[in-house]
């Protein structure tokens, strides 16, 4: 599996960290406790079965371009949840996700959600959480709205797990 992310700037990168570290402190689930190096804040703009990272050399021309943290999301899979920061949608958010989504070509059923006019843009804070935890998580996430910039993207392979950078 490949995925192709968007970077946000230190000040957002900080914000959702701080999240991280909350739900960590609390012993809940947390997109923190990842202790690999390429474990990092990022928007996911497409996920593939198979990519070519050198088809995405030039997305880095469109960067940066405005992120804005909104309140948070929640996206639900049988009975556990993922909890999210929401990406306020802009146009020059969605031209470098059509431009993504374009080169990758159409998305597998499983990836559906990454597609053009299926993506909902986000930033991970924690996965698998039950109703009661994500009830308890939702007490320390602050959320509060965080202007910034995407200044990177990348592509993740997960089966090796390296990163490309591509800006």
């Amino acid at each position: 599996m490949f995925s192709v992310e968007l970077l946000p700037d230190a000040e957002l990168d900080r914000t959702v960290r701080e999240d991280w570290d909350l739900l960590l402190g609390a012993d809940l689930p947390s997109a923190g406790r990842n202790p690999a190096p390429s474990n990092r804040p990022h928007v996911t703009l497409a996920v593939r079965d198979r990519l070519e990272p050198s088809a995405f050399a030039d997305i880095g021309s469109m960067l940066p371009i405005p992120l804005e943290l909104g309140g948070v999301v929640l996206l639900g899979h049988k009975n556990r949840y993922v909890l999210a920061r929401h990406v306020v949608v802009t146009a020059p958010l969605l031209a470098v996700h059509r431009a993504v989504a374009e080169r990758a070509g159409r998305p597998e059923p499983y990836y559906s959600n990454t597609g053009i006019d299926r993506w909902t843009p986000h930033l991970t804070l924690a996965r698998g959480l039950t109703a009661d935890r994500l009830a308890t998580a939702l007490r320390f996430i602050r959320a509060a709205n965080v202007v910034g910039q995407a200044t990177g993207a990348r592509v993740w392979d997960a089966e090796t797990r390296t990163v490309t950078t591509l800006a």
